[in-house]
């Protein structure tokens, strides 16, 4: 269905929640290192994980090995600095989540070589600096799904 990419991510909870989610929903998550933890962290495994959330998480050396591995049709950068509203989107099957890590975001040259209209963003109240990563990317991705009448949910 979905994938969701976490370009180096940080915080070993962040992603534990975010396996939770690929693995509730059917979606694949792929993890392009370095990543901030070592997948046995402690807190990686405090967010309740079992092996149904460790099925569908692959690792890439970097975002170029991913796209030559994966091949996505669609690519989505989720940024703060994006253009266009997440809801204004009509995602399909195979889209491709892309999420920056928590203290930095998406690399500028990465965004820029993406179509304009596919740095989506979540919106916000003024002053405010983003949401918690796997906050915005269930609201991503669930919106995404509801588009797509929930496929294989019972």
């Amino acid at each position: 269905m979905f994938k969701i990419v976490l370009f180096e991510p940080e915080i070993p909870p962040n992603t534990g929640n975010i396996m939770r989610l690929c693995s509730n929903i059917g979606a694949e998550l792929h993890l392009i290192k370095p990543l901030g933890f070592d997948l046995d962290d402690k807190k990686l495994r405090r967010a309740g994980l079992d092996y149904n959330e460790w099925i569908n998480v692959k690792q890439h050396e970097n975002y170029e090995d991913f796209l030559a591995v994966v091949k996505p049709e669609r690519v989505f950068a989720c940024s703060t600095h994006g253009s266009k509203r997440y809801c204004d989107v009509n995602f399909k099957s195979g889209d491709v989540f892309l999420m920056g890590p928590e203290t930095r975001g998406l690399p500028k040259a990465l965004m820029a070589s993406l179509p304009e209209e596919n740095v989506i963003t979540l919106p916000m109240m003024p002053n405010n600096r983003s949401l918690n990563l796997s906050n915005a990317t269930a609201i991503i991705v669930y919106e995404a799904w509801r588009q797509n009448n929930f496929f294989g949910a019972k």
